[in-house]
């Protein structure tokens, strides 16, 4: 197999770069280095005659003339455990460091069209480049070699101006190439580069998390007597809000203008999401009857009595809210700017109810397809949660955790 024009060779505490022309004779190269003049290779490396290996006095190993028509360059030379590359040689303004056990090709210093890897590399700021090693901002040897083998083709230079023409050209005449969509075909075939797991290091707690939310719930639904109305509801919704993170306040006790008349309402909870809007939520505990009737009423099994009061309630409150507008948002926002993040705003924007009341574990089949078709008719406003729903969601998210 023939040699490479660049080649790396150890000689105790340098690194050599050894390289045998494919263009230029070495003579004149070595004409040009003499001249005080500097050398370019391959568009990555810039090297002198300060770097190149001449004999001086008796030969040692790390002093080696040129063999014919090679020439040899010391391009790195050993700190540690690792090999310091000359700044001037790479022309980068950011430290590289090679492990000094590493075997490093030219593929690691230069890309197709003689791109140079570490000066695209060092335009992204890093501290330092540091490839094997033990370093603890050391790339690995086998990921850098993945990193490098999907550097941008010319190919894929030539996809990436087609698609740049593309998104202008397209909404002016009638092409018929999709050049976006070949490019982004052509990247998701090359790149193997993996998403960094971002859950793992949180998977154990976020199981306690929601094995403690389970147990707690169950807990509750097993002993409900012991427990005031207000408490159900403040350890409910804090279980509300670990499964729904985007809820970041829970308002309680809120007094709202009664739209058509001079008096007040007051809702028992408001949420506030990410973005200032508000819902709200109605939380009861479990009553003893079913949700729905046993009996049927013209073959339906209709919403128990207790559940269909408080869905007609919740939609009275979002009515009123909705009517009270830009003047109750500028109310509510001034009187509760201590609870919120500082500068956001409440907004009142098609506001959506929520009611957590009693259990289905119990319901039959027909039962259950009642009260779903029961849900399914007011979800555009009301959203109805079961208990029984907590925990299964309880149990979806502990499922998908522990099984990834």
């Amino acid at each position: 197999m023939a040699k490479t024009a660049v080649q790396f060779e150890v000689h105790g505490t340098k690194l050599h770069l050894v390289y045998q022309p494919d263009i230029r004779s070495p003579e004149s190269l070595l004409e040009h280095l003499a001249k005080g003049n500097s050398v370019t290779i391959k568009g990555t490396y810039h090297l002198t005659e300060g770097n190149r290996v001449k004999v001086q006095g008796k030969r040692s190993m790390d002093e080696w003339e040129d063999d014919g028509d090679v020439l040899r360059f010391v391009v790195a030379k050993a700190v540690s455990k690792y090999f310091v590359f000359d700044p001037a040689v790479l022309d980068v303004q950011v430290p590289v460091m090679v492990a000094r056990d590493a075997h490093p090709t030219w593929k690691w210093f230069t890309a197709e069209e003689r791109t140079s890897v570490m000066r695209a590399l060092a335009e992204l700021r890093p501290t330092r480049i540091v490839i094997g090693g033990d370093a603890p901002d050391a790339i690995s040897v086998a990921e850098y070699e993945k990193l490098i083998a999907q550097f941008p083709s010319p190919h894929e230079k030539k996809l990436y101006v087609s698609s740049r023409l593309a998104g202008v050209f397209r909404e002016l005449t009638d092409t018929k190439v999709d050049a976006i969509a070949k490019l982004n075909k052509y990247v998701d075939k090359r790149v193997t580069a993996t998403a960094k797991d971002l859950i793992e290091p949180f998977r154990q707690h976020e199981i306690a998390k929601y094995e403690f939310l389970r147990g707690q719930l169950i807990s509750m639904l097993e002993n409900d007597t012991g427990i005031s109305e207000r408490q159900w509801q403040a350890q409910i919704l804090d279980i509300v809000r670990l499964l729904n993170p985007k809820y970041i306040a829970a308002l309680t006790s809120v007094t709202i203008k009664d739209s058509l008349s001079t008096g007040n309402r007051q809702l028992d909870i408001m949420l506030v999401d990410v973005n200032g809007s508000i819902d709200v939520i109605e939380i009861k505990k479990p009553f003893k009857a079913r949700i729905v009737t046993t009996a049927t009423y013209r073959d339906n099994h209709v919403p128990h009595r207790e559940l269909v009061g408080t869905a007609m309630q919740l939609e009275k409150y979002l009515f009123h809210l909705s009517r009270w507008g830009r003047t109750g948002e500028d109310v509510l926002t001034k009187r509760y700017r201590g609870d919120l993040p500082l500068g956001l705003g409440l907004r009142i924007v098609n506001p959506c109810g929520v009611i957590i009341a009693g259990r289905d574990n119990d319901l039959t089949t027909e039962q259950k397809m009642d009260f779903e078709m029961y849900r399914r008719q007011h979800k555009n406003i009301v959203d109805v949660i079961t208990y029984d729903d907590l925990l299964r969601r309880l149990d979806r998210v502990l499922g998908q955790f522990k099984t990834r």
